[in-house]
């Protein structure tokens, strides 16, 4: 299933009063139509809550499921965009990397905002929007490690398992210490 978010579901987002929890907002920042459940996945514990919160979402008129994202039958009358060259990812050194200030959620938050400038600006910029969006709501803990592991998915899979591990870390050194992310 491919959900995609209802008017009622942007009505939501746009603020004002929330009646959902943050998770179940991630989860609305989200869905767009080409992510599936296991790309959901990372905001719950299990894979039955994930399908449950979604279904419950469809059920209160959030969410409405597709069984697949449908292709488009005739792309518009435009230029096809240039394709972006392949990259190696420059090394460049951040202020977490001889970080020795205080460890904070402050801290963490703005180095999470850098990551997505960084990392999905220019390769998902929809994607890049949603999380600055969503970061800057997040105004808890909870709200900010759930950004967090949706940012360390879509690292994982666009750049390998090894340059999310490696920002993984990095935000564990800026966490209090009983406030990191596993």
């Amino acid at each position: 299933m491919f959900p995609t978010k209802t008017d009622k579901a942007r009505n939501e987002l746009q603020g004002g009063q929330r009646t959902l929890t943050q998770r179940e907002r991630a989860l609305l920042l989200m869905a767009d139509g080409q992510r599936s459940l296991t790309d959901f996945s990372p905001l719950f514990p299990n894979r039955d809550e994930a399908e449950r919160t979604i279904q419950a979402l469809i059920d209160k008129g959030y969410l409405q499921g597709t069984k697949a994202a449908a292709a488009p039958a005739e792309p518009p009358a435009q230029p096809a965009p240039s394709p972006i060259p392949a990259v190696e990812p420059i090394q460049v050194a951040t202020a977490a990397d001889t970080f020795d200030g205080k460890r904070s959620l402050a801290t963490t938050r703005m180095f999470l905002f850098d990551i997505c400038e960084r990392m999905f600006v220019r390769r998902d910029p929809k994607f890049a929007l949603q999380m600055r969006d969503a970061l800057r709501e997040a105004r808890d803990r909870e709200a900010m490690l759930t950004i967090a592991a949706l940012m360390l998915t879509e690292i994982e899979k666009t750049a390998g398992v090894e340059r999310a591990e490696s920002l993984r870390e990095r935000i564990d050194r800026l966490l209090p210490p009983a406030e990191v992310i596993h």
